[in-house]
């Protein structure tokens, strides 16, 4: 195995994970607050769920998104 590998793609998935969540959520909340769906100081509960099947892996965090 090469560590230097392994840390350098688990880092880009990380990152990738990261980029294209945040980016899903910015876009939903942005279309609820123009449909007024939203008051825009609202809290959200947020879970990801992090699965390696392969290894047996599945980790969830939970936290919270505040709008204000």
């Amino acid at each position: 195995m090469n560590d230097d590998t392994f840390n350098m793609d688990i880092r880009k998935f990380l990152k990738k994970v990261g980029v294209t969540s945040q980016r899903e959520i910015e876009l939903v909340v942005h279309d609820a607050l123009q449909a007024g769906k939203l008051l825009g100081n609202e809290k959200f509960a947020v879970k990801m769920t992090l699965e390696v099947p392969a290894l047996n892996i599945r980790h969830v965090i939970d936290g919270e998104i505040a709008l204000e």
